[in-house]
């Protein structure tokens, strides 16, 4: 086991009101130690079918905050767990990010978060927009090494899969020019990879394709009424779905120089498909009611209408009692989201909408290999009561007998995202494999991996790998199969 300890003393109370800030706290208080820690102790059995390694990414911030902290101003740390041939390995690291380096040098917090003004800030993403880009959003495997984003819109990091090391700030051997949102896509079949890049001045949408041999081969700039906030996109095998969504951004706030969103009712969402290669121009937009969406769960084509699995929220904005700053935050946080279903016809530009489910879930995974093409099951995570955002149990769905199946981890238990991982050699779009998942115990302190399987979820976990450390709340993550960690990293 080797350690780097640089354990944060973090005041965890928001600036002026002296309130505590509960993202500071608890299961979302960070961690300072890197640890390396190899032969874990597990619970029950780890699967000899299941080889690969889940990372996830979340904020953990070094330094004290400056000003009023909000859970997604934290540095990005990677937690890890390598499983080979029934053994478990535990790893994490901090994303070394230029404003990570740059506190560093420092010994400080040299930025503000969102709930604060941007001003005196050293820089920001290349749209100039001048909050601190943590790299702490997602992270997306492609070409032998892994992407971690942000979810303003930033610069992606290269990441090495099994040492976590930083790699560098990944310009796509030069191409890249600009920043990059949160969830781009990957299509296994080809290799290519699919993004989007947006800002607060023209032109607000920029949309891009990244060949198999990584270098950006198209871009376009998309034509929206006003700048807009989109998190996430999809593909089929022929198009890909773009978002335009009525929560704006508040223009007399950023002339003040302060980062302001709003949601108006009053503006439909729109919905642009585009050919995969095409331009701007080629876009045909699909109107329907009005909502927010954070997290596709995937698209496929059907005949004459492209299908679109998404979680919808209703509400993205704080509740009307909430009036402090910190108030706000945590109602923001709160997310309200249910499995939502749009279909879109090429030939007659009619929507058709519907709710799938009235269950609060979000964070969804598939497998991998079938994003872009029908899939028969989806995977997310519950929401719970809580008053801040904390993850309480896995809901399998069968998209083609209309079922779910869920697994609540139990009172003080808190999950992560958990994506589908395939037993080795299984064929894409079966559950033949498994669900693996961070889970943090509140009550005793501690961390695992747990593992289920996926066609049995309902039965709880196969195997608990028990964790060196306690592994703070965070983002998103990802699987990656053993065949593909012996892929191309340059």
């Amino acid at each position: 086991m080797t350690s780097t300890s640089e354990q944060p003393l973090l005041v965890a109370c928001a600036a002026e009101q002296d309130e505590p800030n509960p993202y500071l706290l608890g299961v979302y208080a960070p961690v300072g130690e890197e640890l390396d820690t190899a032969d874990l102790q597990v619970i029950g059995k780890i699967p000899a079918d299941l080889n690969g390694v889940y990372l996830r990414n979340g904020p953990n911030p070094r330094h004290q905050p400056e000003g009023r902290y909000h859970w997604f101003d934290g540095d990005g740390m990677i937690h890890a767990v390598h499983l080979e041939n029934g053994k478990a390995r535990y790893r994490n690291r901090w994303i070394r990010t230029k404003a990570f380096e740059a506190e560093s040098a420092a010994g400080k917090a040299l930025w503000t978060g969102v709930m604060e003004s941007p001003k005196g800030n050293p820089f920001g993403n290349h749209h100039g927009l001048g909050l601190k880009d943590n790299a702490n959003t997602d992270v997306i495997f492609h070409r032998g090494r892994v992407l971690a984003t942000w979810y303003m819109c930033g610069t992606p990091y290269g990441i090495d899969p099994l040492s976590l090391e930083t790699l560098g700030a990944e310009d796509f051997l030069g191409t890249l020019v600009g920043d990059m949102m949160a969830h781009p896509k990957v299509d296994e079949r080809t290799g290519e990879m699919f993004w989007f890049d947006y800002g607060p001045r023209p032109p607000y949408l920029r949309y891009g394709v990244i060949s198999a041999d990584g270098k950006v081969v198209s871009t376009t700039d998309i034509e929206l009424p006003g700048p807009r906030l989109p998190h996430d996109m999809a593909i089929t095998d022929n198009y890909a779905v773009l978002m335009d969504l009525p929560l704006i951004q508040d223009l007399e706030a950023a002339r003040q120089g302060r980062h302001k969103i709003t949601f108006d009712r009053s503006m439909p969402s729109r919905f642009g498909v585009l050919p995969r290669y095409g331009t701007g121009d080629q876009i045909r937009w699909f109107e329907a009611s009005p909502c927010y969406i954070y997290h596709v769960v995937n698209a496929w084509e059907e005949g004459e209408e492209v299908v679109l699995d998404v979680c919808r929220v209703q509400r993205p904005q704080p509740s009307a009692d909430a009036h402090t700053p910190l108030a706000k935050m945590l109602s923001y946080l709160r997310l309200d989201a249910s499995l939502h279903r749009y279909r879109f016809n090429l030939r007659t530009g009619r929507t058709t909408e519907a709710q799938l489910d009235d269950d609060n879930t979000e964070f969804p995974t598939v497998d991998s290999r079938v994003v872009g093409t029908r899939n028969r099951y989806s995977y997310t995570v519950r929401i719970s009561p809580e008053s801040t955002l904390k993850f309480d149990g896995l809901v399998r769905y069968d998209n083609l007998a209309g079922t779910k199946t869920e697994h609540l981890f139990g009172p003080g238990r808190w999950g992560s995202e958990a994506p589908f991982a395939p037993r080795d050699g299984a064929a894409a779009g079966s559950e033949d494999g498994y669900l693996v998942t961070f889970v943090q115990d509140e009550r005793e302190g501690r961390s695992e991996l747990d593992i289920f399987d996926a066609a049995d979820l309902a039965a709880g976990p196969v195997a608990r790998v028990l964790l060196p450390q306690r592994v703070p709340l965070g983002f998103h993550a990802t699987w990656i199969r053993a065949d593909q960690l012996g892929t191309d990293r340059r």
